[in-house]
């Protein structure tokens, strides 16, 4: 969109919070790149120039504004419903792939691999796209990391280092200074207190409004694990996959996450995963722009504007569950999860309530037996087939995917059919456009070639139409 200067300025003029994360201004006259929605003075046309990302901004220039905080907005949408190298590479990036000290068997020559690419032709790729390559959007992506952690907790400089993925100080000092204009210790105002090894951090998630918290509670409560979830009103915990809880509050204005800090690196994994479950980077204005001119989901639009897709703290998870609730009811599907996780699912060093254990690993299921969890031959076959292919590493299962590779890996696997590879793609790997046309509540309400019009946000077309159902039997 950066590349429409009129309608970009028109954002601009007209403070249009929509439009935050899908590009950022940066003014020459003062050095600065802001959000759409700033409220200072708008700059003159001459004086303005648009970028696609904070990190182009920076690779030119510029530094963050003060007053609207662009390193805070929603991440953009734009690439989810594109497939291509640049799409993936942006995902894995944001998803914390380049963090930490670069090695043979990391950073840019690992993610290079992981896409099948060289590493020019990535940084090509990448530069033509947003206009910088691969390393400087992973530095953008740790001082906006930081820059949260500086704000929302006490940890120690040092620490908020660590955790947002840098190798050392001086790398830390001088990124923040390139991207904010100030060093860190500048950055925070207020005095800091010591803070322990282990205790509880409080972060805000931002969401683009409308944000339709009640839906999104609803749909986690009736699929509720026992052992790893829990919910009280509109406070969903669980247990993540490196065994740390998450405590989630969802309200419509704002989203908190509260996550212990035993080892401070982890977070921003914790946060990103945890983005992803409550579809934090949605683009709620144009989904239901889109949809809401169609005649059959209007009124549902009109009903929940903001709906949310939940996506996946984890996607083999999220693959295992689905499979454990084929041709069952959800209540059946609930105890087999339970029963899998009490069997094969590795205790919690200190339990916090009802949450136990953690979600048996690939590794685990790939040797199980399944005694005594009820599941019919066929099923143990399938859950043993896709644990193996996903233990083995040839079953990606997260938004960095090939999604048409794992479609068609999914679909190799005995046992699954179209309607778990496309809901696998839908909330594991965050396809906008997924749709399971083979869902008996949604070839009720219309045909599989007629959803084709609801592209490329069919996944939301899909949760309207469950949403509406009361006999929603999707796990």
């Amino acid at each position: 969109m950066h590349e429409d200067f009129d309608g970009c300025y028109r954002a601009v003029a007209s403070r249009d919070a929509r439009f935050d994360g899908r590009f950022v201004t940066a003014v020459s006259t003062t050095g600065i790149y802001c959000r759409p929605s700033c409220p200072a003075q708008t700059p003159k046309r001459q004086n303005v120039r648009f970028y696609p990302c904070a990190a182009a901004a920076v690779a030119a220039g510029f530094r963050a504004c003060k007053r609207c905080r662009p390193e805070a907005a929603p991440g953009s949408r734009e690439w989810d419903f594109r497939g291509d190298l640049a799409a993936r590479a942006l995902r894995a990036i944001a998803a914390g792939a380049l963090d930490g000290a670069a090695t043979d068997n990391t950073g840019v020559p690992a993610l290079a691999r992981s896409l099948h690419v060289s590493e020019r032709h990535l940084h090509r790729v990448l530069v033509a796209e947003v206009g910088v390559g691969p390393l400087a959007l992973a530095r953008t992506r740790r001082a906006q990391t930081a820059r949260l952690l500086l704000d929302a907790t006490e940890l120690p400089i040092s620490e908020v280092a660590f955790a947002a993925g840098f190798a050392s100080l001086r790398q830390f000092n001088d990124t923040m200074l390139e991207h904010f204009g100030l060093p860190p210790r500048e950055l925070r105002r207020r005095p800091v207190r010591d803070v322990p090894g282990t205790g509880a951090l409080t972060l805000r998630l931002g969401v683009r409004q409308p944000y339709d918290a009640s839906a999104l509670v609803g749909w986690l409560a009736k699929h509720l694990v026992p052992g790893i979830e829990e919910l009280e009103g509109a406070e969903y915990r669980r247990v993540l996959p490196t065994g740390g809880i998450a405590t989630l509050r969802l309200g419509t204005d704002a989203v908190t996450l509260t996550t212990a800090v035993d080892d401070v690196r982890a977070l921003p994994d914790a946060v990103t995963r945890c983005r992803r479950l409550i579809d934090a980077d949605a683009d709620p204005s144009a989904v239901d722009e889109a949809l809401g001119r169609d005649k059959l989901l209007a009124p549902m639009v009109r009903a929940r504007p903001g709906l949310r897709v939940p996506g996946a703290t984890d996607g083999f998870e999220l693959l295992a569950r689905t499979i454990l609730a084929q041709q069952v009811s959800l209540r059946a599907a609930h105890t087999f999860a339970g029963r899998l996780v009490a069997t094969y699912g590795k205790p919690l060093d200190a339990p916090v309530g009802t949450l136990t254990h953690r979600f048996p690993a690939a590794e685990a299921l790939a040797d199980a037996s399944y005694d005594g969890i009820g599941l019919t031959a066929s099923r143990c076959a399938s859950l043993r087939a896709a644990a193996t292919a996903h233990a083995s590493g040839e079953l990606v299962l997260d938004p960095t995917a090939d999604r048409d590779e794992t479609r068609r890996q999914l679909l190799a696997l005995p046992g699954v059919g179209p309607w778990t590879s496309e809901y696998v793609a839908m909330r594991a790997l965050g396809d906008p456009d997924a749709f399971p046309a083979t869902d008996l509540v949604l070839r009720r309400r219309v045909e599989a070639a007629d959803a084709v019009r609801w592209s490329p946000w069919r996944a939301y077309a899909a949760m309207h139409l469950w949403t509406d159902s009361l006999t929603t039997e999707a796990p």
